[in-house]
């Protein structure tokens, strides 16, 4: 995550995927670093890694913050790489996003699956789905910082369009009713507690993605929106060095199906630390429960290591 200190007043730019630089303004600045930070328009810590769909936030969902170290009237910009790794599944996710006056962000990002087994059992050996995600987020009121020592968070609205690329299973989703494109809307309200070091997010996410997209959006047995909620917290160890935990609540559009339950969803969860090795690049590494994913072929959770990495200006 990011803070900007401009006009002698503190500004968050925000972190994603787990973050520290949110939190690394605990570590905070006297009024002679605030009045630099605001010369150069840059914070001294990372703006750590972005969420699987690319927007700053934590790895599993958005926050209402923008992340670079763009301050106010000003651009920033960022890339990251991501890899996860269960026992039968692999993503790979990579991105870049820009920002502008802590205020609007946009981001690009492409997702990588591996099949692995279930590829294989459906008669598809090496199947790769494939999605685009193309976002942006607004910020709507609050600031995470100046409004620290009230009630008030800072909240942000976002649209994530999704594109997916299913190449031979492409023919099984429209059976069941799942197209290939899709568009999450969210809010979400991030509330920093600068004494306690810590950080909450509340994501309220209208979508009617199966998998986060992977396996489309909608089906026969559902095929209208729900408003599902995710959860953050994130606590600073110390000025470099945080740990937290994510809920993401999941919809179950494919089940039942002509298998069952052999699709049903299951919700996400994650533990995970951050690390800002130097000022520009941040890590996380976190232990991922996707639950199980179409249990029909393969009946087992499916949880491993998450890694992602994060280059920020």
């Amino acid at each position: 995550m990011s803070f900007e200190v401009v006009r002698r007043r503190r500004h968050v730019t925000s972190s994603v995927g787990i973050t520290l630089s949110i939190l690394m303004l605990l570590a905070a600045p006297t009024p002679a670093r605030a009045a630099g930070r605001a010369r150069d328009g840059k914070g001294r810590l990372p703006g750590g890694v972005r969420s699987i769909d690319g927007a700053a936030g934590g790895g599993l969902t958005p926050w209402a913050l923008t992340g670079s170290y763009a301050s106010v009237g000003q651009f920033g910009a960022s890339a990251y790489l991501t890899r996860l790794r269960t026992q039968d599944y692999g993503l790979t996710g990579y991105g870049v996003a820009a920002s502008f006056d802590e205020r609007i962000e946009l981001s690009l990002a492409r997702q990588d699956f591996d099949t692995g087994r279930t590829g294989t059992a459906l008669g598809l050996p090496g199947l790769r789905l494939k999605q685009d995600i193309f976002a942006v987020k607004l910020r709507i009121a609050g600031d995470a910082v100046l409004d620290s020592d009230t009630w008030m968070p800072q909240i942000a609205v976002g649209l994530e369009h999704k594109r997916l690329h299913a190449g031979g299973l492409a023919p099984t989703l429209q059976a069941l009713g799942a197209n290939d494109r899709g568009t999450d809307v969210y809010l979400s309200a991030t509330k920093l507690l600068l004494a306690q070091g810590v950080l909450l997010n509340t994501t309220l996410r209208a979508t009617k993605a199966n998998q986060n997209g992977l396996l489309g959006f909608g089906g026969t047995a559902h095929d209208r929106y729900e408003l599902l909620p995710e959860f953050s917290v994130a606590w600073l160890l110390r000025r470099d060095l945080a740990i937290g935990a994510e809920y993401r609540f999941k919809p179950d559009n494919l089940n039942p199906s002509p298998l069952g339950e052999g699709l049903k969803e299951d919700d996400w969860k994650d533990l995970f630390i951050a690390w800002a090795p130097g000022k520009n690049l941040s890590l996380t590494l976190a232990w991922v429960d996707l639950g199980k994913i179409v249990p029909a072929v393969v009946d087992r959770r499916q949880s491993g290591a998450y890694l992602s990495a994060q280059v920020a200006f």
